[in-house]
């Protein structure tokens, strides 16, 4: 969901909230300061020779005065006014912005159970949650997952890596190390590179020095430039933090080896590297806004969703969820589908099927190339396949 609107009238509830609490803090403050001085004053000796209790009530009477010239109310009423009109206009703009109604989205189309649950299991291996996975595969009546004692691996690695223990991952490596290299991955330096910065963190320079030319000077063709650094950095061992190789200490060198990780032991194992139920409810909560809205209007034209073979709206979704390749007709602006396939002309440029049938009249007629002067016959024309 599109939910910077929501945020940014949150933040503004939020703001009006602490300006309002901060007005009244200061208001208290100051009356208890008032009262203090006044308590402080009749507990002092009064003046000689006068009526105590009169003086009390007259030190009271100041005390009245003072508050009436401080006047709360008049200080708080602007700052909770400005509070309570955020508050009024936040329900609303989660209403506006969060449809209550899913229902209206959904479409009457039937999942395999079988593929739907393994992918739900393959979700609480991937996590982690072993226990729950294994309960949900007895329940559901499934066999056990091909990939349960992988997950299990994958993840005991990863909390050792939580850990700073290396171990685990560098051994994996090895085993794999022919696989990496075909896939190009940079897994076994960034390892390497991360066990050479703890064991020079512990100031053992010598054991440091040995271990990159055990297991790091076999990249130096590759990744020179990153070793000579690796190398520097050894001079500033007691003062790492503040030395122009300080970025050798961040926490993100340790993330991005672990998603490396993830990425290849998955890829090794043929699986996506990112979880299909996390990419399905996440791209499928990018896409309910703009089908939220184009449904509004198809219920007011009468029309019914559950009919249409395709995906009514373009949903443009962010580079990390997509996976195939796609054509959109520059004539008419729809997908490519089975139905209506991508051609391409003899000139080389490319239309959907159904465009080709329309300009050329169901193939009786030549027609002009939309991108270039060709004529075009339709029947040299020839699909392509993604």
């Amino acid at each position: 969901m599109e939910l910077k609107t929501v945020k940014d009238a949150f933040d503004r509830v939020a703001k009006k909230q602490k300006l309002s609490n901060s007005k009244t803090l200061e208001v208290v403050d100051m009356m208890s300061q008032e009262i203090d001085k006044a308590l402080n004053t009749i507990q002092e000796a009064p003046p000689a020779g006068s009526d105590i209790p009169l003086y009390h009530k007259s030190v009271v009477a100041d005390l009245k005065k003072t508050f009436e010239e401080i006047d709360p109310s008049k200080q708080l009423e602007a700052p909770q006014k400005e509070l309570n009109v955020a508050l009024t206009k936040y329900p609303k703009v989660l209403e506006k912005t969060l449809n209550p109604d899913l229902s209206m989205a959904y479409r009457n189309f039937e999942f395999d159970p079988h593929t739907v649950h393994q992918i739900i299991a393959d979700f609480l291996y991937r996590q982690g949650m072993v226990n729950i996975g294994e309960s949900f595969i007895s329940e559901t009546g499934e066999s056990e997952s091909s990939a349960r004692n992988s997950f299990i691996e994958m993840n005991l690695i990863l909390e050792a890596l939580e850990r700073r223990d290396l171990g685990p991952a560098l051994n994996w490596a090895a085993l794999n190390s022919d696989k990496l290299k075909e896939a190009n991955s940079d897994l076994e330096m960034k390892l390497h590179s991360l066990q050479f910065l703890e064991i020079a963190k512990d100031g053992n320079s010598n054991e440091a020095l040995d271990y990159a030319r055990k297991h790091i000077a076999t990249y130096s063709d590759t990744y020179f430039p990153k070793i000579q650094k690796l190398m520097g950095s050894l001079l500033w061992k007691q003062n790492l933090a503040k030395s122009p190789y300080a970025d050798f200490l961040s926490p993100g060198l340790w993330t991005k080896a672990a998603k490396e990780l993830t990425r290849q032991y998955c890829n090794i194992l043929g699986e996506p590297s990112e979880c299909p139920l996390s990419v399905t409810i996440e791209a499928g909560s990018l896409a309910l806004p703009p089908l939220f809205k184009f449904l509004n209007v198809l219920v007011k034209n009468r029309k019914d969703w559950q009919t249409m073979e395709h995906l009514p709206v373009h949903v443009p979704l962010p580079e990390e969820f997509q996976y195939h390749t796609v054509f959109v007709c520059p004539v008419s602006r729809e997908l490519s589908s089975e139905a209506n396939p991508a051609m391409r002309l003899c000139c080389g440029h490319v239309l959907c099927k159904l465009s080709i049938n329309r300009m050329s009249k169901n193939g009786t007629k030549t027609f002009k190339c939309p991108n270039c002067p060709t004529d075009i016959d339709a029947s040299q024309c020839k699909q392509l396949y993604f």
